[in-house]
């Protein structure tokens, strides 16, 4: 072997794996166009240490929440050689972790926020925005240490801003624990096509200066930010452009514009933002770091590396006079003085005052004998210029306890916005006041004969597809990203729900008017109701291939009102397609394949689950407006392999006729046999999804389908339950 060989090959691991490249060898990298199903295996119980019989909400009733806060609280004030607190309070450090972490909640799909302790994780923690919040995790290591499977990194995340707020003076809304942790990274959440961190906005939206036409689902301008550029749009100051931007970045939040001048307000009264120095030099984010800094990113060589040294975002100051203290300072800051452009030692554009008094600046972070400028970013600037937000503004200037009640207010909803309902709140701290927002839902009637309401509902002239339909169509809206949706409220026949295109109001309409009626006759609610509709169908379908089944059922839903129902926030559930029932928006039908993965993993299946329950629903005829495509039986109505069966017979062969339209012909005859479109091909092309398709094909396996299809049913029908 000659020298040059053995240099190229020298330091190379001998075992091919591909632990540290895990897309070179990938599939997709081969066939991009191949379907992914990664999404559906996100939260595997394999990276799970405590495995399936552990319950993190189990676990955490058992905490000692008056300890625990009482250390929280002695935390804020004791300042670590290796990172000192600015003033000597950790408060400001503390609450932009847990923005940071709640922050990414959009309502698009529900997904991002602080319910899973994300932001341990790639990209997350070492996101440009997050610079430094490694450091504010590892404060709390001591902590989590000793309270160990009692308290979620992600309760503990959120517990330490709320503290924070606290020792500052604010009294909160309050808290709920629950948030269970995830152990690996959601890698397969969508947070825009850009190949770099802080690339032009423009790569998201359609129309920059219209700043409604930002990518769905993405909520911040530019790939690696929470909200938008400080140094506004494009790093461009300008306070009434960003102010569009604010709004709409804000809105798909979930906030209006009083929660955002508040949360802006309330978010910069405390704490400062670091950019002392030049942040050229400062070394990789955690990800990309060395080993020796054992998960440490953003090392600054410069001076200490820490304390005034520090760089983070790269503007220099705070906003308000007392910078450990809640009050109504950042108004006074913002609206009594005049501010111009500047530059920070980091080179960033930020807000400073032309003239202001000694005794106003903020005192320095970290030498108290000297005062420094405070500063305004450009998003603050637009509460100031922006019209509305100005008016809003002015008002809580005028009225610190209405600023304060409405902040705090704003605060618990940023960070709990993705809990879901109140009853699945834990611990003492939690207000008692049904709030909108949580989709409030009375409880129902649970003690009932369930099978005397199916007998009633079976003679009611329903057809099985209408049954399965109306209960499908009520459960499909659940999303697992931030619990909410689902059967439980009734909500499908409440506004907007009850006009969607994708739930066929004609037809709901008639369902319903027949449902509603025996719902009142026997006192329970329309929502067990359309679960027993669906479920009596399923029995039904079974009983005809030949199996006397009972489907499980859990009684207890209440319906809830209009008036409790915020239409604006439940128009983000509704479905663009359904690959369940072979629709789509025709501006979709491209991507219905991908569309279905989505669904799936937003309800919590696998994909074997949804596999069966694909089959499943076609065979029952539960196809959008009646079509027949992908309805591959002769018997419609009884629950049957036959799709799988006839999908995987090689007497036929398939041909594209239009876009997603394909026909499947008989072999020898050159006849059509069925209509399909590319959701049902696919259980034939993908090679996961055909392994799981031949299984239900097989002639041994045709109980194993109709058992596996009703667990499936059930848990798609209990997934609001719990």
């Amino acid at each position: 072997m000659d020298s040059n060989s053995s240099n190229n090959s020298e330091g190379k691991c001998p075992f091919m794996h591909g632990s540290t490249t895990t897309q070179e060898n990938s599939v997709t990298k081969w066939w991009p166009k191949s379907l992914n199903l990664d999404i559906l295996h996100q939260h595997d119980l394999k990276t799970n240490p405590y495995g399936k019989d552990f319950s993190y909400r189990d676990s955490v009733k058992k905490l000692n929440f008056k300890s625990l806060e009482k250390e929280m609280h002695d935390l804020m004030t004791q300042p670590q050689e290796w990172w000192p607190a600015d003033w000597g309070h950790y408060g400001g450090l503390m609450i932009r972790m847990a923005w940071h972490a709640a922050g990414t909640y959009r309502t698009g799909d529900g997904r991002g926020g602080a319910g899973t302790g994300n932001l341990r994780f790639a990209p997350l923690n070492s996101w440009p925005d997050n610079g430094n919040l490694d450091k504010a995790r590892r404060l709390l290591w001591p902590i989590k240490k000793k309270y160990g499977n009692n308290i979620s990194w992600a309760d503990l995340f959120i517990l330490a801003g709320n503290i924070a707020y606290e020792s500052m003076g604010l009294k909160t809304f309050g808290f709920s624990y629950g948030r269970a942790d995830i152990w690996h990274p959601e890698k397969d959440i969508y947070w825009g096509s850009e190949k770099e961190f802080l690339a032009p906005s423009e790569e998201r939206y359609s129309n920059l200066d219209d700043a409604s036409t930002l990518e769905q689902p993405l909520g911040a301008t530019h790939m690696g930010l929470i909200y938008v550029n400080p140094q506004g749009v494009n790093g461009k100051p300008d306070p009434l452009k960003t102010a569009f931007h604010v709004r709409e970045t804000f809105a798909r939040m979930a906030m209006n514009d009083e929660e955002t001048v508040a949360l802006t307000a309330g978010g910069h009264t405390v704490g400062k933002a670091h950019g002392n120095g030049d942040d050229s030099v400062l070394g990789p984010e955690p990800e990309g770091a060395n080993i020796e800094n054992q998960g440490f990113g953003w090392i600054n060589p410069k001076g200490n590396g820490n304390g005034a040294d520090t760089i983070t975002s790269g503007l220099e100051g705070a906003w308000t006079t007392n910078p450990t203290k809640w009050d109504n300072g950042y108004f006074d800051m913002l609206f009594n003085h005049e501010w111009e452009l500047r530059k920070s030692p980091a080179g960033a554009w930020q807000w400073e005052p032309i003239s202001i008094d000694e005794n106003k600046k903020p005192v320095d972070a970290n030498n108290p004998e000297v005062r420094q400028n405070p500063i305004m970013t450009d998003a603050d600037m637009a509460m100031k210029e922006d019209p509305i937000y100005r008016k809003i503004s002015l008002k809580f200037k005028d009225d610190q306890e209405y600023f304060s009640e409405t902040f705090a207010r704003a605060w618990f909803k940023l960070t709990h916005r993705d809990m879901g309902s109140k009853s699945r709140y834990i611990g003492p701290n939690f207000p008692s006041e049904e709030l909108i927002w949580q989709d409030p839902v009375p409880t129902g009637k649970s003690d009932y004969n369930a099978e005397n309401i199916k007998t009633k509902i079976s003679e009611s002239g329903l057809s099985i597809s209408d049954r399965i339909t109306v209960a499908w169509d009520s459960a499909r809206t659940f999303r697992g990203s931030d619990l909410r949706g689902g059967v439980n409220g009734a909500r499908i026949r409440l506004s907007p729900q009850n006009n969607w295109e994708g739930n066929e109001p004609a037809r709901l309409a008639k369902t319903l008017s027949l449902l509603e009626p025996i719902a009142s006759e026997f006192g329970i609610s329309l929502a067990d109701t359309i679960v027993l509709a669906g479920n009596s169908a399923v029995e039904e379908a079974a009983k005809a291939a030949g199996y006397n089944v009972e489907v499980s059922f859990k009684s207890g839903r209440g319906d809830a009102s209009q008036e409790l129902t915020d239409e604006n926030s439940f128009s983000n559930l509704e479905p663009f397609a359904d690959g369940y029932r072979n629709w789509v928006k025709k501006e979709h039908s491209s991507n219905a394949e991908e569309m279905m993965i989505d669904r799936t993993q937003l309800l919590g299946l696998t994909a074997p689950e949804m596999t069966v329950l694909v089959g499943g629903m076609r065979v029952l005829g539960t196809n959008y407006n009646d079509s027949s495509d992908g309805v591959l039986t002769n018997q419609p109505g009884v629950l049957s392999n036959d799709f799988f069966v006839n999908l995987m017979d090689m007497n036929n062969k398939w041909s594209v006729v239009g876009d997603n339209k394909y026909e499947i012909i008989d072999r020898s005859s050159g006849n059509v046999k069925w209509t399909a479109s590319a959701v049902d091909l696919i259980f034939g092309s993908n090679s996961i999804l055909r392994s799981y398709a031949e299984v239900y094909a097989q002639d041994d396996n045709k109980e194993k389908f109709v058992n596996d299809f009703i667990s499936a049913w059930t848990k798609v029908m209990t997934l609001d339950m719990h």
